[in-house]
């Protein structure tokens, strides 16, 4: 062991006893991950709190199993083992990784961790040369595989088709008005108010970095301007448009974006084909913006886009007449 260097112990080292001391706390580990998925999920889901509510029962009675089968074998007293002090052995995600992630995303995180649980103890059996730890290992595979079966079995008792797809709806909703809202009113700002005085700047000028310089400037500065704005207007404790730090990064990130769009083409030196692109950029950011309000604002698409590109457009002009001006 080489000193400040973290020590990692090889599967294929391990005993039987420290096999059985690393199912042990591994199945105390998801049974407490599950745990924290059912309580974050339990206000808004809670169908699927109650899914996760059983699977961590599931995974208290493999425990409970485990810690019988030590004692008859080894004794009372189970060593301190745990996934990090092993090499090569799966690994979970802080929950704190997880927990805002959406409905179906940690759902597919629940399903992941029962297939990398099996997958793992499949391998680890196959490769094994003890005829004990062979069975052991195969056995915790078949529980992990199990465990999958179980999370069916709950889904079919507590999470009904009406209840998943209620909460399918509502997950659905969240991330819209989370993400989607904040982040399209901010490509709508970014990519319409910054028309104006890069055009005019463009034309009254004829510089092109000088141009970039302004559209870096308005960009930039109004991304900040509405990523704070978004995120000091609504704390989402009543509307329910959840987290502000959330929406103000959509809405700020986005604002810049849109404005970047068309300033990111003068930074070619030659005017007319900077214009030019900067122009067919514009008209692609707003029908861009068209599509984003037909597929998730449910806005009819024709209505979108003569708002979004006709307003966008008596922008551009706009900014064009005033710079030639």
């Amino acid at each position: 062991m080489i000193p400040g260097l973290p020590y990692r112990r090889h599967f294929k080292d391990l005993s039987d006893q420290e096999i059985v001391a690393l199912a042990i706390s591994s199945e105390e580990d998801d049974a407490r991950i599950y745990r924290s998925y059912a309580a974050r999920l339990r206000d808004e889901f809670p169908a699927t709190a109650k899914v996760f509510d059983g699977m961590a029962e599931e995974e208290d009675g493999h425990r409970r199993q485990l810690i019988a089968l030590h004692e008859a074998r080894f004794g009372e007293v189970i060593p301190l083992l745990r996934r990090e002090h092993v090499a090569g052995f799966y690994a979970r995600r802080p929950v704190w990784l997880v927990e805002n992630l959406g409905l179906e995303r940690i759902r597919d995180e629940a399903a992941m961790m029962e297939r990398d649980a099996e997958a793992f103890y499949t391998r680890a059996a196959s490769s094994a040369r003890d005829a004990r730890t062979r069975a052991l290992l195969g056995d915790l595979a078949a529980a992990e595989a199990g465990h999958g079966k179980l999370a069916e079995t709950l889904t079919a008792e507590h999470l009904g088709d009406a209840d998943r797809d209620s909460e399918d709806r509502s997950a659905h909703r969240q991330f819209v008005l989370t993400w989607v809202q904040p982040g399209l009113a901010g490509l709508m700002d970014g990519s319409v108010s910054t028309l104006a005085p890069i055009f005019a700047a463009a034309f009254a000028t004829g510089d092109t970095w000088q141009t970039f310089l302004v559209g870096l400037a308005a960009s930039v500065g109004a991304g900040i301007s509405m990523g704070f704005t978004e995120a000091a207007s609504d704390d989402g404790a009543i509307s329910g448009r959840g987290s502000p730090m959330k929406r103000g990064i959509a809405s700020g990130v986005m604002t810049t974006v849109g404005g970047l769009g068309h300033a990111l083409p003068y930074l070619i030196p030659d005017f007319w084909t900077a214009t030019i692109i900067a122009i067919i950029v514009v008209f692609v950011e707003l029908w861009a913006i068209a599509w984003i309000q037909n597929r998730y604002m449910e806005t009819p698409f024709i209505r979108a886009a003569l708002q979004v590109v006709a307003g966008g457009g008596l922008v551009l002009a706009a900014g064009i007449l005033i710079g030639s001006g």
